[in-house]
């Protein structure tokens, strides 16, 4: 088969080609998910910073629509390289924007569906509430932090040792605490929960985790001032070199 085939061509096709325009499309969609969905945890909806949300996430649409059309558009050549043809997209210009609104629509639909299961999954797996008490069972002195969350999972309640925490993520309005290959959802911010949290022994890390010192195994430093963390659990935590030296002076 010879020819170049273009969907603004010669209207006589062969069958399978709108066959692979559209399944080119959906794998390529398919193939930027991963990256999508760690882009939707790192920039979570809040209430705050309104403007930089949209533009934040105005880039993403424009990187997510070149990601999708140039893998769409490679695997449509190697398709048609195969069946001994050639693959025209057409004006860039103007199928470029016309890729661009339905990829935009297509981001802010799996933005929204994203978070609405990540929200309803966090009410299934238990949203946890700290228990507190003023003072101390001596009823002299003050408790400095909570020593237990309680959770709350469907109909039944569990308390989580505030000890047995490995670390705290930032999730939009939550805070997920994890501990023993479980998260609880605390309703809260990572800045509020980890200075709660300091006199058990909570340091901040990065700007989306804080660590419990007890569960770390090692800490690795990097040339550009960055570092790791490996915990006693095998999780490997990014140490940011803004909280680097707080880290250490919590030490001391």
């Amino acid at each position: 088969m010879d020819g170049v085939f273009t969907r603004h061509g010669n209207p006589s096709i062969s069958l399978w080609e709108p066959i692979v325009w559209e399944y080119s499309s959906a794998l390529s969609t398919f193939c930027l998910m991963p990256l999508l969905f760690w882009f939707f945890r790192t920039f979570p909806p809040r209430f705050s910073y309104i403007r930089k949300q949209i533009l934040v996430h105005l880039v993403g649409t424009i990187v997510f629509s070149l990601g999708h059309i140039a893998l769409m558009v490679l695997i449509r050549h190697l398709v048609y390289l195969v069946a001994g043809g050639l693959y025209d997209f057409g004006d860039w210009m103007r199928e470029g924007w016309y890729e661009y609104r339905k990829d935009a629509w297509g981001y802010v639909s799996l933005y929204v569906v994203y978070h609405l299961v990540r929200f309803g999954f966090s009410r299934v797996k238990g949203e946890a509430v700290p228990i507190t008490s003023e003072q101390a069972p001596d009823g002299n002195s003050v408790v400095p932090y909570p020593e237990h969350f309680l959770v709350r999972k469907l109909d039944k309640e569990f308390l989580v040792k505030v000890a047995e925490i490995e670390w705290l993520e930032s999730s939009g309005n939550y805070v997920n605490l994890h501990s023993n290959g479980r998260v609880y959802p605390l309703r809260g911010t990572l800045s509020n929960v980890s200075q709660r949290l300091k006199a058990a022994g909570f340091s901040r890390i990065h700007r989306s985790y804080s660590v419990n010192h007890h569960a770390i195994e090692s800490i690795q430093y990097q040339a550009s001032g960055d570092g790791e963390i490996k915990l006693k659990a095998g999780t490997h935590l990014p140490l940011s070199r803004r909280y680097k030296d707080e880290f250490k002076r919590s030490f001391s």
